[in-house]
């Protein structure tokens, strides 16, 4: 699978480097965007879940690192108000092979 990694600004200004099993990510979010809390984390719900349900289809197992990284994220944003803002600062794909 062609995995990648992301990173984001959350609303207190902190980097936030994240993972995904799939490129769907990009499908998503954009980079240097900044979404409300409350749409960041319903795109990055929709891709998470689409990346790992992908891994079960191609290997017959979810991707653990997936919903890991899912559930950090919802801890994460138990922190701030819904509506503050995160921006997406880049895509790092991983080189195949």
């Amino acid at each position: 699978m062609p995995e990648m990694r992301f990173d984001v600004r959350l609303p207190d200004g902190r980097e936030q480097s994240c993972y995904s099993p799939s490129r769907v990510v990009r499908e998503l979010l954009s980079e240097g965007t900044r979404y409300p809390l409350y749409e960041f984390m319903a795109r990055t719900r929709a891709a998470l879940q689409i990346a790992a349900e992908r891994v079960r289809q191609k290997y017959g197992f979810h991707c653990s690192a997936a919903m890991d990284q899912l559930a950090q994220l919802e801890t994460l944003a138990t922190d701030y108000d819904p509506d503050a803002l995160v921006e997406v600062l880049r895509f790092h794909d991983k080189a195949p092979g």
